[in-house]
């Protein structure tokens, strides 16, 4: 009986076993820990970084400060969670953010759980990205033809999305690591001009650091939109299991040592680039900064013109980033549930129909700072601040009272409390702007 029994086991096994070396995430496992370094610079550092002293001059000097700091602990003891929990469970290794959530959740609730706020994320991210590029590209333009005919932030998305028609089709995570380590130098660089030149501009003769609203319920409002451009800036958590996933592991040395290590190093980048922005331009510019730093750096042109390139190849990086994941998702609903056969043919097709509906959004809905603040909240609080919190807590079921418990339901309460509040913000901005707004302008 048992060799029956075995053979219909094997052969699913071994279907399974072809599914896997297809599909993105799964199908290269060599990976060095420095490709974790700059994939974690790349999917943390955002173009939410040049928004920072923006959302200083929303918090103030001090809750500002303050708020910068706890998002770079709690997120960092969050990341490092998810990396200790990639492989809890011997001989078997957590690949995908759902997949952890199962294990802690159970097979349906975690799946209902994760899946919609990881896509949340992940496809919200691309939109912003696909609105970030044609803008930079669009601001490169005006700089570099001043006086020529303007032309339309459409076209611009448009121009932006044509090069991911193109990178769509890298297979997986380690296929597109050059244009992910472009990225991660480009992040350093554009926030490295971005406070160098604020300094060397000097403080504002008629600098204030009060708080812009007029109101009381304007002050809180802004305050609230804040909170949620602060947790954009720390959202690379959504991909951090799928890039440990492309690393090699074995029992004598298992994958969460070199990830690790490239961790801790995308961290200290991370702190780079994040605090001398949000410090130095919201010192530099008080509270009429705009809500992209380098809007306010009108001077020296060829500077700014050169950031927002750099700007632009970062969100290329970025953008093939978080739109492997849902590839990956995509995929493997086709291939398992919907029993397409694993081909070039299918990869081409859904692809390109996700690049199209990213930049069909972003033609539609540009005004990106609200967006920001309302999906900051809504998804980045929870996948980045609590969720890997609750997971370890139903998981390892730490002692009551004890510092990891206690840490955890901290971590838990202020992601919360951040969740119900930013996205209150960030829907009274695109109310605001949609006012105005005329549709493809």
């Amino acid at each position: 009986m048992t060799p029956v029994s075995s053979a219909p086991s094997y052969e699913k096994l071994k279907k399974q076993k072809a599914i896997d070396d297809w599909l993105p995430i799964t199908s290269s496992r060599n990976a060095k820990w420095w490709y974790s370094a700059f994939h974690n610079v790349t999917a943390m550092v955002g173009a939410g970084v040049l928004s920072l002293p923006y959302a200083m001059s929303n918090l103030g000097w001090g809750p500002g400060v303050v708020i910068l700091i706890l998002s770079w602990t709690i997120t960092f003891y969050t990341l490092w969670q998810m990396v200790e929990m990639h492989e809890m469970v011997p001989g078997k290794r957590f690949d995908r953010y759902h997949e952890l959530g199962q294990h802690a959740f159970g097979e349906k609730l975690g799946l209902y759980i994760v899946v919609p706020q990881q896509l949340i994320c992940e496809v919200g991210v691309d939109i912003v990205y696909m609105v970030t590029g044609g803008k930079s590209l669009q601001k490169v333009h005006d700089l570099v033809c001043k006086g020529s005919k303007p032309i339309k932030t459409t076209y611009f998305i448009m121009i932006f999305a044509s090069v991911h028609f193109v990178l769509a089709h890298l297979p997986n995570f380690n296929s597109i690591s050059g244009v992910s380590l472009a990225a991660a130098v480009m992040s350093l660089s554009y926030s490295t001009i971005a406070w160098s030149a604020s300094v060397h501009k000097g403080k504002q003769p008629n600098v204030e650091y009060g708080y812009k609203a007029t109101t009381t319920s304007g002050t809180v409002f802004d305050f609230f939109t804040a909170l949620g451009d602060v947790a954009f800036a720390y959202a690379g958590h959504n991909v951090v299991l799928e890039i440990q996933a492309t690393i090699p592991s074995t029992p004598e040395r298992p994958s969460k040592g070199p990830m690790w290590r490239g961790v801790v190093i995308a961290y200290i980048v991370v702190a780079l680039c994040y605090f001398p922005v949000a410090l130095v331009g919201y010192y530099v510019f008080g509270n009429i900064v705009e809500d992209n730093i380098l809007i306010s750096l009108d001077k020296p042109t060829w500077l700014i013109v050169a950031a927002n390139m750099f700007v632009v190849v970062h969100v290329i990086g970025s953008y093939q980033l978080y739109a492997m994941p849902v590839f990956d998702m995509i995929e493997t609903v086709m291939v398992t549930k919907l029993h397409f056969k694993p081909s070039g043919l299918l990869r081409f097709i859904t692809r390109n129909l996700y690049v199209a509906f990213t930049m069909f959004v972003a033609i539609t809905f540009p005004f990106f700072g609200g967006l920001l603040g309302f999906f900051g909240g809504f998804a980045f609080a929870p996948t980045t601040y609590f969720l890997p919190c609750i997971m370890w807590l139903a998981i390892y079921k730490p002692k009551k009272f004890s510092l990891s418990w206690c840490t955890n339901w901290i971590c838990i309460i202020l992601g919360l409390l951040l969740m119900i509040l930013s996205p209150i913000g960030g829907l009274r901005n695109i109310i605001k702007s949609a006012k105005h707004y005329k549709f493809y302008s």
